[in-house]
């Protein structure tokens, strides 16, 4: 091989692995502080966003930090300092003298948490997305002792299946369907609507309501409350990494624009090897812009039916503008085909059918 040759695999090499270390690399944000201290409501994503430019990589700011050895064990009250470990951006509890014998500041609720649950924590129990026939099996409401056709706190409601003495139920009213682009089913949205006991076992059950969200009525379905309702208050971010990027299917409030902690479903789930944590940069596709006749650029709104059957026939009539960045999001709770996600940065509005791809894969640095 010759020396030109072995040059070039060594260049090649060299910027291979420089862009390995570029993308895993900590940006910090302009302007960032030395220390700070830490208040009682903030949350590890609040506090890296003060030092980062992506604040969704606070695991990598904390991370092999011997005096942090757990970031959920940070108080009120901690001064936290900015200092470089090989080379590498990390926060390190700096010791210091107090006057006074005041100890440490603990909150009643203990280290801060990674995000405020306080945003998410409804529904973490609440909506769940399940497949539309399944529910459709489940047992029914079929009224209940009070004449009223709708059912709050303290009522007792009949259902229509021999259920065990002493289990806890949630009843669920049907929400939406959701399909995908290419029209498959991923499943109907299950809206927690109360939570009861039963309390009288037979061909036709008791179920004493203990909470409600909503009013509970004749036709809505009982299932056992899931086990994650308890799921870990912490949550690791890491980037999501998916065969083909996944998309913004519905506002959880049915907003037509979304933005900072506004929770959203996305239509992949575990199936595709969504799980909670996974943090999606979301980007809106760029426009198509067809060149006509006279040689000027048209943008969509205002191409003739002529201009839009050329840009349909061949790639080489319409030019792609870059897909426009939008913010970033992280899943919080995931059923089989589809999950919900909490969106913790927006630049611009986010929209149904927006993109959602691996982080920093269109922008490095955000």
């Amino acid at each position: 091989m010759g020396t030109p040759m072995k040059r070039l695999i060594l260049l090649g090499l060299i910027l291979l692995n420089c862009s390995f270390v570029f993308a895993d690399t900590l940006t910090l944000k302009s302007g960032h502080p030395d220390s700070y201290v830490v208040e009682k409501g903030d949350t590890l994503w609040d506090i890296s966003a003060y030092f980062l430019k992506n604040p969704w990589r606070w695991p990598n700011l904390w991370g092999t930090n011997p005096q942090i050895a757990n970031p959920h064990l940070i108080y009120p009250g901690d001064r936290l300092t900015l200092v470089f470990i090989d080379g590498e951006p990390k926060l390190v509890v700096k010791p210091h003298i107090r006057k006074s014998p005041q100890g440490r500041i603990m909150a009643k609720d203990g280290a801060i948490p990674a995000i405020d649950l306080a945003l998410i924590r409804p529904y973490l129990v609440q909506n769940r997305v399940v497949d539309s026939d399944w529910f459709g099996t489940l047992p029914m409401v079929l009224g209940g002792e009070s004449e009223s056709r709708h059912h709050i706190v303290g009522d007792v409601i009949y259902i229509q299946a021999e259920l065990t003495l002493g289990d806890k139920f949630g009843v669920y009213k049907q929400g939406r369907d959701f399909v995908s682009k290419d029209g498959d089913d991923l499943g109907v949205e299950a809206i927690l609507t109360a939570s009861g006991r039963v309390i009288e076992s037979g061909s036709v059950s008791k179920i004493k309501l203990l909470s409600n969200f909503r009013e509970t009525v004749a036709g809505n379905r009982v299932m056992p409350i899931e086990d994650d309702s308890l799921m870990s208050a912490y949550f690791m971010p890491r980037a999501a990494e998916l065969s083909s990027p996944a998309s913004v299917l519905a506002s959880e409030k049915h907003l037509r624009e979304m933005g900072k902690l506004d929770v959203v479903y996305i239509d992949k789930g575990s199936e595709d090897g969504v799980e909670s944590g996974h943090v999606f940069s979301i980007y809106r596709d760029g426009l198509d812009i067809v060149i006509n006749g006279d040689g000027q650029p048209v943008i969509p709104t205002e191409r003739s039916a002529y201009e839009t059957l050329l840009s349909s026939v061949s790639a080489a009539n319409a030019i792609k503008m870059p897909d426009i960045y939008r913010g970033n999001l992280m899943v919080f709770k995931v059923f089989d085909k589809t999950s919900m996600g909490l969106i913790m940065v927006n630049e611009k509005p986010v929209r149904v059918e927006d993109k959602l791809v691996t982080p920093d894969a269109l922008l490095i640095g955000e």
